[in-house]
């Protein structure tokens, strides 16, 4: 390799901002390992680890554990295509529903300015916002199967101060989490697959944000819901035939690899 350039740990620390501590952990994880020696038997990076570096760091910052970023780097430039193109999508949509999500607070902000502060929502609002699915339809078998739980008495605390902004909000991140599953199916992975994994691990935070703490049993329960209960599924399904037994199959298996962790 002569005439090629060469770095050492602490040349590409300061050039890249990544610290030598984090290059040497990811050698130690066999996910970079400086590819020359020199004749003092230092390890030094070449362009291509370089170039790898790059890859690994884009990677993180999409969200990617390093132990998934091994994997695609490892399968070759058509894993890494796949899992780019994926999250391309995922971006772009969300890109689009956060300029639609602008318009809706603009004129929930112009509401509340001229009825003097917030307002919250009448049954007909919701009807509206939910596109015909009224939460109330549920709230007798609610009551019955949960009513005695701390599930169903947070999401009764939360939910009856909830004003039209927060429900706005709830139901913007709903459509986020359906459209990313949409996107999954589009690409044909499997609900099963390291992608859709990483989609199902939201629904879980987006019920601890909005109704009640969760755990992934609970969660494994709410995914057989769907398509056990043929509302839910009707529900789910509107937006594409078979959405419901997709999704349920991934949080299912989310929730099951989620056994023997910690909370």
């Amino acid at each position: 390799m002569t005439g090629t350039q060469l770095w050492t740990v602490g040349e590409v620390a300061e050039l890249t901002r990544v610290s030598v501590r984090t290059l040497h952990h990811y050698d130690a994880l066999g996910l970079l390992m400086p590819s020359v020696r020199s004749e003092a038997n230092y390890r030094l990076y070449a362009p291509d680890d370089l170039s790898r570096l790059w890859r690994i760091l884009t990677f993180r910052e999409l969200g990617f554990p390093l132990s998934e970023i091994g994997r695609l780097l490892g399968g070759g430039p058509e894993a890494e295509l796949s899992a780019l193109r994926l999250q391309a999508a995922l971006l772009q949509e969300q890109a689009s529903r956060a300029q639609r999500r602008l318009g809706t607070v603009m004129s929930l902000l112009e509401a509340a300015e001229r009825d003097k502060g917030g307002f919250t929502m009448s049954s007909q609002d919701l009807r509206d916002m939910f596109d015909g699915f009224d939460p109330a339809q549920y709230e007798s078998e609610v009551q019955e199967r949960w009513g005695d739980t701390d599930a169903c008495r947070q999401t009764d605390e939360r939910t009856r101060n909830y004003t039209r902004a927060d429900w706005a909000q709830l139901k913007e991140e709903g459509e986020k989490l359906t459209s990313a599953y949409l996107t999954l199916m589009d690409r044909g992975f499997l609900p099963e697959g390291v992608q859709a994994q990483q989609v199902a691990a939201h629904p879980r935070a987006y019920f601890q944000r909005w109704f009640y703490n969760a755990s992934p049993d609970m969660m494994r329960s709410l995914a057989l819901m769907w398509i056990q209960d043929e509302r839910f599924t009707h529900n789910i399904d509107r937006a594409r035939p078979g959405l419901a037994a997709y999704q349920s199959s991934a949080v299912t298996a989310w929730a099951g690899s989620q056994v023997g962790k910690s909370e």
